[in-house]
Parts: C-alpha cells; sequence; structure tokens
C-alpha cells in the first residue's frame, strides 16, 4: 500500500475520532444497555470499513470478490424476508428484486472502475454514513420519512451531506479529477446512498422486520450495512458512464 493510501487512513481516523466524540456524547445520559448497543454498533462499524479501505487499498481484487459476496447475500436476505413472510406482496418482492438487480449490476461495474476512484467513493460514502447519523441524533428535530424510517431527520441528512461533500476537497488526491468534478462525484454518492439507504427501510416495514438478519454485530443483515454502499457505487458507475470520469 502507497504512502498516500497510509496518509489518507490517518485522515479517517482523525474522522473517527471526531465521530467517536459525538457518539460519546450522545450515549452520555442514554440508559447502559442502549449506550453499550450504541458502542457495539460504532465499533463493528470501524473494522467493516477498515475492513474494506485495505481490500480497496492494497488487493483491489480482494474488493471486486467482496463485491460478489455483497451482492449475493443481498439478493438472499431479499428472499428470506419474502420467503418468511408467506410469499406475502409477491408484486412488491419483484419490483424490488429487480431494483436490487439493477443497482447490482452498477456495483458490480464500480467495482471494476478505477482504484482511485472505487477508494474516494467509499471515504466519501462512509463519510455521509457516519456523520448523518451522529448530526441527526444530536440535532435531529424534523422526520423525513416517519413511516418509512423514524430515525432518518432533515438536520441528520444535511450533516451527513455537508461533511460528506466538503470531504471531496480532503480526498480529491485520490481521483484525477477537477474540483467540481470530485464535488459531482460525492454529491452523487451521498444521492444514491440514501436512496439506497430509505428504499432498504421501506422493504423492510412492509414486511414488517427491523433487521434483515443478524449477521453483523449492532447492524443486522448485509444489505441493511451495505445497501447504502451498494447504491452509492451504482450511482458512480453510472455517473462514469454518462461522462468521462
Amino acid at each position: 500500500m502507497t504512502k498516500m493510501y497510509w496518509n489518507v487512513y490517518l485522515v479517517i481516523l482523525a474522522y473517527f475520532v471526531l465521530g467517536t466524540a459525538g457518539i460519546w456524547f450522545i450515549n452520555r445520559n442514554k440508559e447502559k444497555e442502549v449506550a453499550r448497543r450504541s458502542w457495539i454498533k460504532h465499533l463493528t462499524y470501524f473494522i467493516i470499513t477498515s475492513f474494506l479501505f485495505f481490500s480497496i487499498a492494497s488487493k483491489i481484487m480482494l474488493f471486486r470478490y467482496l463485491a460478489l459476496v455483497i451482492i449475493m447475500a443481498g439478493f438472499l436476505e431479499l428472499a428470506k424476508l419474502f420467503l418468511e413472510s408467506g410469499y406475502c406482496h409477491k408484486l412488491f418482492f419483484v419490483t424490488s428484486l429487480l431494483i436490487l438487480a439493477v443497482l447490482s449490476a452498477g456495483f458490480f461495474f464500480f467495482s471494476r472502475m478505477e482504484q482511485g476512484m472505487i477508494l474516494y467513493s467509499f471515504l466519501i460514502l462512509c463519510i455521509f454514513d457516519g456523520f448523518s447519523q451522529v448530526t441527526g441524533q444530536l440535532i435531529g428535530r424534523h422526520k423525513l420519512f416517519p413511516k418509512i424510517s423514524p430515525n432518518k431527520t432533515v438536520e441528520g441528512f444535511i450533516g451527513g451531506a455537508t461533511v460528506a461533500v466538503l470531504s471531496a476537497f480532503v480526498f480529491r488526491q485520490l481521483i484525477p479529477a477537477e474540483p467540481h468534478k470530485a464535488i459531482l462525484v460525492a454529491a452523487v454518492v451521498v444521492l444514491f446512498a440514501f436512496a439506497g439507504d430509505t428504499a432498504k427501510s421501506a422493504y423492510k416495514r412492509r414486511y414488517n422486520v427491523k433487521d434483515f438478519s443478524r449477521l453483523i454485530p449492532g447492524h443486522g443483515g448485509f444489505l441493511d450495512r451495505f445497501d447504502s454502499l451498494i447504491a452509492g457505487g451504482a450511482g458512480v458507475a453510472l455517473l462514469g458512464w454518462l461522462t468521462t470520469l
């Protein structure tokens, strides 16, 4: 792994320290069990993010294999809820399956893109995901989709999106693009990731479950954790196809 990538990882550690401070502030007055689950989720998120970071930065082929695992696990989890429901909402399931297929195809092509672009997009996604949750819990007041995803707030989305897009200037050296193009990629990642996460929540609400599974401590299943990565990656692949990125 190059020295530049190590320096980037140090910057990411600084982001995590900042996020950890936010989590501590959020949990300071919460019940012990609630705080414990929050810390487990935060630690697991750090481990997963670090593992994916190094899989991209050092062994890009490893990330491409992981992308296939994520895609296959996503289809299995989608079908699992449908089967457990007794084959309810057939049309909704088929529509969701087609949407996941399109996004997964885009995510697969994303995993074949240039290493720097993959890493850049992944970092923007992680920052948006992490800071939207922190800012949402700290200052969130106005619900975005109370019936679909009651934890999402306008303030959380704005906070996460702002930090993520501004981070385009921090990590721009990863991609050979002018500043406005780097911001465009960041904006596409944010919008597609948010849409993917919302679609995941809508699917779970239709089948009346909290998580797709319990495979990942504090997060649930693969789609609970990687839905935004699949959609965000698909968005970058689409942008790459439409432009010269």
